[in-house]
C-alpha cells in the first residue's frame, strides 16, 4: 500500500498537502466561531444559523458554477488557486470584525472559495492518475483532508488551554492560509484532450451517460437521509455525554477516516466502486438503527462513531472516483459540478426533515428514516446504475 501511495503523482500528493493545512486552519475556526459570536460580539443562536445557513448554500451552489467554467476554460489550476487564496485570506479577518454581519460576509467568502474550487479541484485529481489509480488517489487526498480536520480542533484546544484569546487564535489562520495558496501555486495543470465539440452547458445534463444521471438520483436519495452531522453530536450529548466529550467523539470520527480512507478508497480499484460504496452505505444504515435505538449505553457511542468513521473513509473517495468512471474526460469539471450541487442541495432538506421527524416523532424515528434512506439508496445502485466499476 505504501508503495502504490508513493508511486501516486506530484500532483495528488501537493493536492493532499493543500487540503491538510486548509482543512486544519477551517476546523480551527469551525468549533471556535459560535463562542466568539456569543463571547466576543454578542450575537446569539439565529445569527449563528444564518451565517452558517447562507455561507453552505452559496458553497453548494458555486461548485456547480466553478465546474462548468474550468471545462470551458480548458483549466483547473487557477480555479483552485483562487478559491484557496480567497478563503486564506477572509479566515483570519474574522478576527477583525466587529458584528456579526461582518462575520457573514467573511464566512460568504470563505465558503464562496470553497464552491469555486472543489469541482476544479476533484477534476484535476481525476486528470493527474490512470483510471486504475481513482480509487487510491482520492482516498488519500480524502485522508489528508481528515488529518487536517483533526488538527484543526486539537490545535484550537491546546491554544485555549494556554489562555489565548480567541481573536489571536483566528488571527494564526493566517499561517497555514499562506502555505496553502504557495503549495497549490506550485501545481501543474495537467493535460487535457481536446473536446471533439464546442463544450455548452445544459441543465438536462446532455451529454452525460444514463448511468451517470441515474448515479446522481440515487446520491440525491441517499443524500435525503444524510442530515447535517450535527444532530449525531445531538444525539449523543441527549443521551447524557458530557459536553467536554462531545468533540473528541466526533475527532474519532475523523480519525478513524483518515486511517482507512487510503486503502478502503484503494480497494475500489480492484472490487469496483460499486461494491464499496454500497458496503458503505449499508454500514451508514447500520449506524444510524443502532444510534437511534440506542437509549442509554453511553460506551456503546464510541465504537458506533469509529464505525461511522468507516463509512466515510469507505465512501468519500469511492464516490468521487466513480464519477470520474462514468462521465466524460471533457465535462470532468461539470460532472463533479453536478456531483457536488446534487450533495449539498440536498442537505437542507434532509436536515430540516430530520429535525421535524425528530421534535414531531422521536429521535429512533428521524434515525429509522435516514437508515431507510441509506439502505434503498444501496439496492438502487447495485441494481439500477450499472456502474462501469
Amino acid at each position: 500500500m505504501l508503495k502504490a501511495v508513493f508511486s501516486l503523482p506530484s500532483t495528488v500528493w501537493l493536492l493532499g498537502l493543500v487540503s491538510f493545512f486548509n482543512d486544519a486552519a477551517s476546523d480551527l475556526v469551525y468549533p471556535l466561531l459560535p463562542l466568539y459570536l456569543a463571547s466576543v460580539l454578542m450575537a446569539g443562536p439565529k445569527a449563528l444559523g444564518l451565517i452558517e445557513g447562507v455561507a453552505e448554500a452559496t458553497g453548494s451552489l458555486l461548485k456547480l458554477f466553478g465546474g462548468v467554467m474550468a471545462d470551458r476554460m480548458r483549466a483547473t489550476k487557477y480555479w483552485v488557486v483562487g478559491g484557496y487564496s480567497l478563503a486564506a485570506l477572509s479566515r483570519p479577518l474574522i478576527a477583525l470584525a466587529g458584528s456579526w454581519p461582518v462575520v457573514l460576509a467573511l464566512r460568504f467568502a470563505d465558503r464562496t472559495g470553497k464552491g469555486l474550487r472543489s469541482s476544479p479541484r476533484d477534476a484535476m485529481l481525476a486528470l493527474s492518475v490512470e483510471p486504475h489509480q481513482r480509487g487510491l488517489a482520492f482516498g488519500f487526498h480524502r485522508a489528508m483532508d481528515n488529518a487536517g480536520a483533526v488538527a484543526g480542533p486539537l490545535l484550537a484546544a491546546w491554544m485555549l488551554s494556554r489562555g489565548m484569546p480567541i481573536r489571536e487564535i483566528l488571527l494564526w489562520t493566517l499561517l497555514p492560509g499562506v502555505i496553502t495558496v504557495g503549495l497549490a501555486l506550485s501545481i501543474r495543470e495537467p493535460r487535457r484532450e481536446l473536446p471533439k465539440n464546442k463544450l455548452a452547458f445544459s441543465w438536462t445534463l446532455r451529454g452525460f451517460p444514463p448511468e451517470f444521471k441515474r448515479y446522481l438520483l440515487v446520491l440525491a436519495l441517499f443524500t435525503l437521509g444524510n442530515s447535517s452531522n450535527m444532530f449525531l453530536l445531538l444525539r449523543a450529548r441527549d443521551m447524557g455525554l458530557p459536553e467536554f466529550q462531545v468533540p473528541l467523539l466526533w475527532a474519532l470520527v475523523s480519525f478513524t477516516a483518515m486511517l482507512f480512507s487510503t486503502p478502503l478508497s484503494a480497494l475500489s480499484d480492484r472490487l469496483g466502486r460499486t461494491r464499496l460504496i454500497v458496503g458503505g452505505w449499508l454500514v451508514y444504515g447500520l449506524f444510524y438503527l443502532l444510534l437511534g435505538l440506542n437509549g442509554h449505553n453511553l460506551w456503546l457511542l464510541w465504537p458506533l462513531f469509529a464505525f461511522y468513521g468507516l463509512f466515510m473513509a469507505a465512501t468519500e473517495g469511492a464516490e468521487k472516483a466513480l464519477v470520474a468512471d462514468l462521465a466524460p474526460k471533457e465535462l470532468l469539471g461539470t460532472a463533479y459540478g453536478w456531483f457536488n450541487l446534487t450533495a449539498g442541495a440536498m442537505l437542507l432538506p434532509a436536515s430540516l426533515l430530520f429535525g421535524w421527524l425528530w421534535q414531531s416523532f422521536t429521535p429512533a424515528t428521524a434515525f429509522g428514516f435516514a437508515a431507510g434512506c441509506a439502505m434503498l439508496a444501496a439496492a438502487l445502485l447495485k441494481f439500477w446504475v450499472r456502474a462501469c466499476k
